[in-house]
């Protein structure tokens, strides 16, 4: 059976008597195991989807094609007792795979592209020659960066009524790189335990250099101040940017009055609403808004939904003519449910981030891919498992076939999802690209004079 097998592995990764065994217990332990994990590398992960993507259409046979693209690219293996490998790189799809079933990392980090491959950087000489040429524009979001404004967890905790920012997130962020800068080729990634990630792969994007890449991320960055600073949000003139004022009305404002403010109750205890009231930079404001939520008069109706009703009220009411006042509905609306990015992952093109499809070693989760068209049905806690999926080896979801067989495994519909919706639309534009470029290259050399 399983745990056998991961004690005891061979090289063909069989399960000795599965059929004794199934019919008594087919049930694996929850959580992350090591040995587990080694059966995961050898009968799961995707490494042909991988590399196709990694390569972007440069692994095929076209003159065009540049052969040595994806050596160039870096990988990263964190490994058991905090052993951290940079700068692995690979000349094909087997180098990958056999680097990964050898050395078994707890977890896989993608980094950039460099102008010579990264396991060799120390054999060249010269000054510049070991540098990041091309990297995906990422972005990373973290439910631990919203503590002050969730009270139902905390840390890397998470639940029903808080992963939503997570969903709010993915919409406002995807539309904005869809909308505003044009981008195509967009996947999201659930970070195994506690956020998402988010890799932009269009060609323009990947070849972005790091002022651009900076410009992109203050474009979405909104939220200022430190964890110690009262107000996070600071709006300035008559109206919202149009980026901002699309976010505020398709998503944001209906998610915060509809669902959130109930959710977490954040007008239901003095300790919660006070939070609120010293966003207003008006002493009678709060006041008057305090000695009407104090008066001990329970409303039949949610008490969140009223209280938040007399705040907007007073501060939209036409005797405040201050914008400052006025502006103070959207900056608590803002604050609140407003994506929280991590600025330098994006900034830089020699960050690394988390490869898909990595088990993530705290939670035993896979980190799958997420529909943004459909991130409002993505569950964190239903995702697949390393144990539910060795359960389901055992039960004989994978046959001989192996790759061809995933489908009827529960990671069966990300594996889909991924090729489908992300991979194949992306590798066909690489083409285009590709043929474009060479036809371009050629055609120029035909005619040196032409400027």
């Amino acid at each position: 059976m399983v745990r056998e097998e991961a004690e005891n592995m061979n090289t063909d990764m069989a399960i000795d008597g599965v059929e004794t065994d199934r019919k008594r217990n087919h049930e694996i332990p929850d959580g992350f195991n090591p040995n587990y994990l080694k059966i995961y590398y050898g009968r799961f992960f995707p490494y042909g989807d991988m590399h196709k993507w990694m390569s972007y259409g440069n692994d095929g046979k076209h003159p065009g094609c540049d052969q040595s693209y994806f050596g160039r690219r870096e990988f990263s293996f964190s490994l058991d007792k905090d052993i951290y490998l940079r700068y692995q790189s690979f000349n094909n799809a087997a180098e990958l795979e056999n680097s990964i079933k050898e050395k078994c990392p707890f977890k896989i980090d993608i980094g950039a592209v460099y102008s010579v491959d990264p396991a060799n950087r120390n054999a060249y000489s010269g000054a510049n020659v070991f540098t990041p040429v091309e990297k995906e524009l990422v972005f990373d979001i973290d439910i631990s960066d919203y503590d002050d404004v969730r009270f139902c967890c905390s840390g890397a905790d998470v639940c029903s009524e808080c992963w939503p920012l997570m969903t709010v997130a993915i919409k406002v962020i995807d539309t904005a790189l869809r909308d505003d800068f044009g981008f195509n080729h967009i996947l999201w990634v659930y970070s195994g335990r506690r956020g998402v990630h988010c890799w932009v792969c269009d060609g323009k994007a990947r070849r972005l250099n790091n002022e651009q890449r900076s410009a992109i991320t203050e474009y979405l960055h909104v939220r200022k101040g430190n964890e110690n600073s009262l107000k996070k949000v600071s709006l300035v003139g008559h109206s919202l940017h149009p980026f901002l004022g699309r976010s505020y009305a398709e998503v944001l404002k209906d998610f915060f009055e509809g669902t959130y403010i109930s959710s977490q109750n954040l007008f239901s205890d003095e300790e919660k609403y006070e939070k609120i009231l010293k966003m207003i930079p008006d002493e009678s404001i709060t006041s008057e808004l305090r000695g009407k939520w104090q008066d001990n008069k329970r409303p039949r109706d949610d008490i969140n939904i009223v209280r938040w009703g007399h705040l907007k009220h007073v501060l939209q009411s036409g005797k405040h003519k201050v914008p400052s006042i006025r502006r103070c509905v959207e900056e608590i609306v803002l604050t609140f449910t407003y994506p929280r990015l991590d600025l330098e992952v994006s900034k830089h093109m020699n960050h690394l981030l988390k490869a898909p499809f990595c088990v993530h070693p705290g939670t035993g989760r896979v980190c799958v891919p997420i529909d943004p068209e459909q991130c409002e049905q993505f569950d964190p806690l239903t995702v697949p498992t390393l144990s539910r999926l060795l359960e389901e080896l055992n039960m004989g979801a994978l046959g001989p076939a192996g790759d061809e067989e995933l489908e009827n495994t529960s990671l069966g519909k990300s594996i889909k999802f991924f090729r489908s919706s992300f991979l194949h639309p992306l590798l066909k534009s690489c083409k285009e690209e590709i043929e474009s470029s060479y036809a371009s290259k050629v055609q120029r050399s035909k005619n040196p004079l032409n400027w």
